[in-house]
This record gives C-alpha cells, structure tokens and sequence, in this order.
C-alpha cells in the first residue's frame, strides 16, 4: 500500500478553494439534458448530501430546459451542422493536469486562424448554436472572475475544456469523478480508451467530432483543442483527425502532484454533490492517472511525425513564452508566427503579474512520487 495512504496531510495547502464560488453560479452539471442527468444520479443511488439538494434541485431545472432547447437546435440546424466538413485538423494541446496547458492554450489561441471552444460551448454543447448569441450577453453575473483552484481569469468567452462538453454530453469520463466523490474514481477506462468497448469508443469519437462540427459550422478557423485527458488518447484522435497536430508540455513532477491534488480538491468543495473529507482515492487518483496517461502517451507519440508533435517544457515556456511560440509554429508548420505577434504581446502584459499557488509537501510523499512515477521524471529529464 502507498505511503500517502497513511499522509492525510501529505500535501499542505493554503485553501482547498481559492476563489469560493456563489451558490447561484452554474456548475459543470449544469449543462446535462434531463435524460443524462436522471442517468447520473440514479447510477449514485440519490446520494446527494443534505446541503447540496438545492443545487442538484436547480441542476434538474436546467437539465430539463437543456433537453428544449438542444431538440429545438438540432431541428434548426442539425442537417447542417452534419455536413459540415473540418477542413483545417484541430491542435491538441496535451500535458498532465497543472502542467500549463491553460497557458499555453492562451497564447495559442491568440493568433487570428485559430478559434477554441469556450466556457458557455462547453457548458451548453447540446445547443449553443442556438443559444449563444442571444443569452451570453445576459448572462455576464453568472460566472466568476477567477478559477476556482488558482487566479487564472474566467468568462464565457474565455477557453475551455471539451472533457466538460463531453461529459454533459452524456459522455463518460473520469471527470464524473467530481459529482460523487465518496464513491471515488469512476470511468477510468476513458481516460485512455485503450479498453473501452468498440461500439462505446465509436460513440466517444462520433461525440467528440459533432462537437467540433458544431463549432465549425460556426467558425472555420482552425480549432485548438486543449484537454489534458486526450494525452492518453493520441492514438484515437489520429484516427478522428489523421493530420493533426500536437503540443505536449511536461513539469517538475513534484510541482505536478501538489498543484494537481489541489485542484481536484478544489472542484470536489465547489462542484460535488456529496461533502466528502476523505482523500484518500483521491491521491491514489492522481498518481495512477499519470501513470495510465503516459504509457498511452509515450507509445502513441511515435505514430506522429515530426511536423505534427513538439514537446515542450513548462519552465521553458514561463521563461520565454514568445520563443517557445515561435518554436512550436517552426516544428508544426502553422506559417508566420508575425501574425500573432501583437497579440501575445498584449495578453501577456494583461497576465504578467499572475502568480502561481504555493504548496509543500512532506518527505515521504515526495519519495512516493519519485518511485511511481519514476518514468514521467525520466522520459522528460527531472532526474
């Protein structure tokens, strides 16, 4: 049995939840249709704490007029959106949780042939074409300004992560894991797909494709798509996307496990329908997660060529993120990085004074780390 299975305490943190959310504002459950929705608690027996009944009561009231509104939009513009064809493969950014996708991500994005899913997309998968342009603009109030677990900005606009659209999607992930956290880790076999049914791995990839033709009927640019799951699922998103193109960034491994834990901590206090004070699953989570994620990770990579993967680090991109764009766009073949140079300039000026969270973490956690993911300090020179 691990040492972290006897260290309650092993990693300190100064909250569990940096910037406390309002009951009022939408969690990720939100956006499931009714039918999801119902799925989902019954597959959880109702067990739903006491304090977080009247969230799970607004959640059932959304779940039912996202079920109107996504039959609605797909009688709209569902013949529409079916034929659309991407034309222009997505960017994956790939890297384990906390280990500056979001980053990375931002700077990306900034370069006008690119465009992104965003937070209201990802929450209202099932019909934000419809609903877009006429409700974010009134629905400003109803989201926070920073992240939950760190300072990073947030908004509607802002980008997200298709493992939320996935989920409400009626999609299984490990992201669930969130919603009932006393039952522990559920449905991680999707976090690599490796041993997911065929009819159920088809499902997962039709799902994803309908969400990037619904964007794409409304933005043809290139989409970047940053999720830190689809690390673990190289080999089938090559089969969605046979030219696609891929960033991967590492980190300290140490700095990993302690910004990691603290933010699964943080979504389980802001986003859970239970109150659950046993981490214990959660440590484990964690560390078997990146193991799953990079012996997918490190065998699929060697189906990309050389212009469609450049691994970075994440101290290389804090210390020159200008450089490290412009290497990226060398490696991939993206053209002229001049065209975004304006555009970096002033989104790192906005963050510039953005500073990271601050943890530590005692001795036997660290040794456990150095032991189990002995091969993630390895592969990326953390020795």
């Amino acid at each position: 049995m691990s040492v972290l299975a006897h260290s309650p305490d092993a990693v300190h943190h100064d909250r569990a939840v940096k910037n406390p959310m309002p009951w009022y504002m939408p969690r990720f459950w939100h956006g499931m249709r009714l039918g999801t929705w119902t799925m989902a608690l019954l597959r959880n027996r109702l067990a739903v704490s006491p304090s977080r009944v009247p969230m799970a009561l607004a959640i059932s009231g959304f779940a039912t007029m996202n079920s109107v509104l996504a039959a609605v939009d797909r009688l709209a513009y569902g013949r529409q959106i079916d034929a659309v064809e991407i034309t222009r493969p997505p960017l994956f950014i790939l890297g384990h949780w906390r280990s500056g996708t979001t980053f990375l991500h931002e700077l990306l994005i900034r370069d006008p042939e690119h465009t992104h899913f965003n937070t209201y997309q990802c929450f209202t998968p099932h019909h934000f074409v419809l609903t877009e342009r006429w409700l974010v603009p009134r629905i400003g109030m109803f989201i926070p300004d920073r992240r939950p677990m760190d300072n990073m900005a947030t908004g509607w606009d802002r980008p997200f992560e298709d493992e939320f659209a996935l989920q409400s999607l009626g999609v299984p992930t490990p992201y669930l894991s969130i919603m009932f956290p006393k039952h522990g880790a559920v449905f991680m076999d999707y976090l690599t797909l490796r041993n997911v049914p065929r009819e159920s791995r088809e499902a997962w990839k039709r799902q994803l494709l309908n969400f990037c033709k619904r964007l794409t009927f409304r933005d043809s640019r290139r989409i970047v798509i940053k999720t830190p799951a689809h690390t673990a699922r190289v080999r089938t998103l090559l089969e969605m996307f046979p030219e696609a193109k891929f960033v991967h960034i590492s980190r300290d491994p140490y700095a990993l496990y302690r910004s990691t834990i603290g933010l699964w901590r943080s979504l389980i206090a802001e986003e859970g329908l239970q109150i659950s004070r046993d981490e214990r699953w959660l440590r484990r989570f964690v560390l078997d997660s990146l193991r799953l994620m990079y012996d997918a990770y490190l065998e699929d990579r060697a189906l990309l060529r050389d212009d469609q993967l450049i691994e970075l680090r994440y101290e290389g991109l804090v210390a020159d993120p200008k450089e490290t764009v412009r290497a990226i766009y060398e490696q991939l073949e993206l053209g002229d990085v001049a065209r975004l140079e304006s555009h970096l300039d002033a989104h790192l000026t906005e963050v510039k004074n953005y500073r990271t969270n601050r943890h530590t973490m005692d001795e036997a956690t660290s040794a456990t780390i150095r032991t189990e993911w002995r091969q993630y300090f390895e592969e990326f020179g953390y020795e």
